[in-house]
């Protein structure tokens, strides 16, 4: 066992946490480190979808725009803090730009402006993108960054816990601090890490579903701070969308990719979608029986291929969009694959049964035409609109001319996740920094893109007030390794923090070795919980089948944790954990993440909450959604009350059970300050902005 000690730990090396260095440094903070399973993995270099378009401020044109309208935007589908929001708007600028400094190739005019596009819920053109790649140019340019300035990073280590202090309630709400964490390297050796602060950027929960778009390298963390006290909000607002998954055996492979995973997965929005190709569902063997199954849910063809078109640029699955819009394919396909157990294809090899231009609604039209694209056949249109889009997937050995391309619903994006202030500090864990997707700033919707803005503002303002407060509390020491048997003829370890983070990992073998000892296969158990979270927690929820799965979750839980087998190891029974006995431990926060998750949804369902973002309220109170579809699929109408509330949560295990508190609380709304430049200047020299 190793001890280390700094005083802030990044976990992760994501977008956002690969900023959060680069800005810790750029403050003057030294002492801290990069702890993280690999600089290749997650989700950020190895995705595109939500990840190749950076959502900013307006830098081109007459169009005008402001960090309050900006804010705005991100409140629309209610949910969201407006302080969280102005914050994201505000520092927009200051982020892109640094991203361009560093050498990420975004696109400027011969006068220097940065072009923008629409995006999905983006009422101006604020998107940007450097092609579909667009995280993952970040992310490579921030690591020559962290490279070049020498930034300590520890590789190929596995977080298993993270250790916090109770500190007492305020408000009925638990408080706690950072004390450290805890991993485990590639060759099953323990490290503590004592730490006053945790910059969390473990990205999001792509480890819960089974049919996702987040690469597999991905599985997230969030668990570990849940199972720690960290407060949730929005955790039920997931965003969901059709995406491809590509077997990439016995593929020729030419991408250049960090990773190479089993499956290539993609988001199929824009131009995609915009060519209107086939959808064809076959049986589970992917051959018998084809046919274009979507023509049983229209009567007017025009209708199915514009809701197709539609689809290119509203890609996510909106309830607010499926009586009568385009998120109705995605209850067809969702129904398809998940009720049916068919599987489901795009073909661009050939038009739709009944396909013409003259049969498509004005703007679909309008826009190939304008686009050149009038022409017959899907594959002909996507060449001559997106030539890129083709080369993308003929990268990883798929060729759009000669084979269709397998889609599902798949879980892309969590907009909830840790509730934090507008200095990115956990709510009720002091030293808790969450940052990029696991922390809960956006609601129900939110425009698309703003992810990468997030995370990267995220890292500003958690580095800022890390250095503040190092500046205000001095006493930087110089980081140290030390060995169990160094810490303790140094004396370290008998500090009461020390020795409980080693206490901890004793605890932490005795649960996983109690495991093998159950027979607990940490495949099998991985499998379980993706294909449930998919059916129940999806686009399509039901708040009787939410209740039975949460209760089975909590269950899961006990008897996975149970002291069937009562013993717990010593300090000096050896600590080196097997590769399973990692695996398993990294499951383990995936069933606490699992359990919350599915209590948060239903708790939804229980308030009546009813179909919002990127879900759809099953209720026998709810309105048909189609004659065409079963009789119980009836959705129930969002009540707006709760619009401009969010779901906070909390938990924590007691004699094994998982025990979750919530409360419905009011968004803060778009903060209005004092901008006089003078009053402004005041503040910000003697630091009241930072209280």
């Amino acid at each position: 066992m190793r001890i280390r000690t700094y005083r802030t730990v990044v976990l992760g090396s994501g977008a956002a946490g690969l900023c959060a260095a680069l800005r810790l440094d750029a403050e003057g903070v030294k002492d801290f480190c990069v702890v993280t399973e690999g600089l290749n993995l997650g989700t950020s270099i190895n995705a595109g979808s939500d990840k190749q378009t950076y959502y900013k401020l307006g830098l081109c044109g007459s169009a005008l725009d402001s960090p309050r309208a900006m804010a705005e935007s991100y409140l629309t589908a209610g949910g969201a803090d407006g302080d969280l929001a102005l914050v994201e708007s505000a520092t927009s600028p200051r982020a892109f730009f640094h991203l361009a400094n560093l050498g990420v190739p975004f696109p400027y005019d011969a006068y220097g402006q940065y072009a923008g596009y629409k995006t999905d819920h983006d009422p101006a053109k604020r998107a940007t993108s450097c092609g579909p790649y667009t995280s993952r140019e970040m992310c490579r340019a921030m690591i020559r960054e962290v490279e070049r300035r020498n930034i300590a990073v520890f590789e190929g280590e596995l977080a298993v816990e993270l250790t916090t202090r109770y500190l007492g309630e305020e408000n009925g709400v638990p408080k706690r601090k950072v004390v450290g964490l805890i991993a485990i390297d590639a060759k099953g050796e323990p490290i503590v890490y004592r730490a006053e602060n945790v910059v969390f950027a473990v990205g999001g929960p792509g480890g819960l579903y089974k049919t996702s778009v987040y690469p597999e390298a991905h599985v997230g963390s969030i668990g570990l701070a849940i199972e720690a006290g960290a407060a949730t909000k929005g955790l039920p607002d997931g965003q969901f969308g059709l995406a491809s998954f590509t077997d990439l055996a016995n593929r020729k492979i030419k991408a250049s990719a960090p990773f190479v995973p089993k499956e290539f997965r993609w988001n199929v929005s824009g131009t995609y979608m915009q060519v209107v190709p086939k959808f064809i569902s076959t049986d589970a063997d992917g051959v018998s029986n084809p046919r274009e199954f979507l023509r049983e849910y229209f009567d007017d063809l025009g209708d199915l291929f514009g809701r197709v078109f539609l689809k290119g640029y509203q890609w996510p699955f909106d309830a607010r969009k499926v009586f009568g819009g385009s998120s109705f394919i995605d209850l067809c396909v969702f129904r398809e694959t998940t009720v049916r157990g068919r599987r489901v294809f795009l073909d661009y090899r050939a038009d739709p049964e009944g396909f013409s231009l003259d049969a498509l609604p004005d703007e679909a039209r309008e826009y190939l035409e304008k686009s050149g694209a009038a022409i017959p056949v899907p594959f002909a249109r996507l060449q001559k609109m997106n030539p890129s889009a083709i080369e993308l997937y003929r990268d990883w050995g798929l060729d759009l001319a000669t084979e269709p391309l397998e889609i599902a619903v798949c879980a892309q994006h969590c907009n909830g996740g840790l509730d934090v202030d507008c200095r990115w500090r956990s709510v009720n864990v002091e030293g808790l920094y969450p940052i990029g997707e696991v922390a809960g700033t956006h609601g129900v919707a939110r425009p698309g893109g703003s992810a990468l803005n997030a995370g990267q503002v995220g890292a500003f303002r958690a580095a800022a007030q890390i250095a503040r407060e190092a500046s205000t509390n001095p006493g930087e020491s110089e980081p140290t390794t030390l060995s169990l048997d160094e810490a303790y003829s140094s004396g370290l370890a008998k500090d009461p923090e020390i020795s409980n983070l080693v206490r901890r990992v004793a605890k932490l073998a005795t649960r996983a070795r109690r495991a093998r000892l159950a027979g607990v296969d940490w495949r099998r158990e991985l499998e379980e919980i993706r294909t449930e979270t998919t059916r129940v927690a999806g686009i399509l929820r039901s708040g009787k089948e939410l209740a039975s799965a949460s209760s089975a979750a909590t269950e899961q839980w006990r008897r996975l944790t149970s002291e069937s087998e009562p013993f717990e190891l010593a300090l000096d029974d050896g600590y080196r954990f097997d590769a399973d006995e990692r695996e398993t431990l990294r499951v383990f926060q995936l069933f606490y993440a699992r359990a919350t998750l599915l209590r948060a949804c239903w708790i939804y369902s229980a308030s009546k909450v009813g179909s919002r973002g990127s879900s759809l309220a099953i209720s026998p109170e709810g309105r048909t959604i189609s004659e065409k579809f079963p009789e119980d699929w009836r959705a129930l109408d969002e009540d707006p009350k709760y619009r401009d509330m969010a779901l906070c949560a909390w938990t924590r295990t007691v004699d094994g059970e998982i025990e979750t508190e919530a409360r419905w609380r009011a968004t803060r709304p778009i903060p209005e300050p004092d901008d006089w430049f003078e009053n402004v200047w005041r503040d910000f020299r003697d630091g009241t902005i930072y209280r």
